[in-house]
């Protein structure tokens, strides 16, 4: 009864490790598309900072006033509020945005960083590059050293009974 447990066990072990090795992306690959979209994220928080300052720059009253000179009203004060208001409101959407994006980044640079360390691990692993370089030998050898270890505890087995008989 334990050596068929045993048994079932070590072949569970054998081709879970071999699936497991095939299913999943190397931390390398991780490494390159955190870094893709971090370059993405930093293009887009620049474009929003440019946003912003275009904003601060039109939001002086000289620009507002600049901006409606073209425009006649018999009530220009009210004209130049309102355009400062509809300026406010943009600049602080993309402030907002702006602060979703510096979270976005953060959040990035901390995965990025912990996926070079699991990067660098594997890479230090003699068994993960046996596995990176050769996937089908290396499930033949996990395969042969897990009917190696099935046959000694066969023999084993057998050793034991003939001996207790005796």
């Amino acid at each position: 009864m334990k050596l068929k447990s045993g048994l079932v066990l070590l072949l569970l072990l054998v081709f879970s490790v071999g699936v497991y090795a095939q299913d999943t992306e190397s931390a390398a690959e991780t490494v390159d598309k955190l870094k893709s979209q971090l370059i993405d994220v930093q293009a887009h928080e620049a474009d929003l900072r440019a946003r912003v300052a275009q904003l601060d720059e039109s939001l002086k009253p000289e620009n507002i006033e600049r901006s409606l000179a073209g425009i006649g009203s018999t009530r220009p004060e009210e004209l130049r509020e309102s355009r400062r208001r509809q300026l406010q409101i943009e600049k602080d959407g993309v402030l907002a945005q702006l602060r979703t994006v510096e979270t976005s980044r953060q959040r990035l640079e901390t995965a990025l960083a912990n996926a070079e360390v699991l990067a660098y691990q594997e890479s230090a692993k003699p068994t993960q590059m046996l596995s990176a370089s050769k996937p089908r030998s290396y499930q033949l050898l996990m395969l042969g050293g897990g009917s190696l270890a099935l046959l000694a505890l066969g023999g084993g087995a057998l050793f034991y009974r003939r001996r207790i008989k005796r």
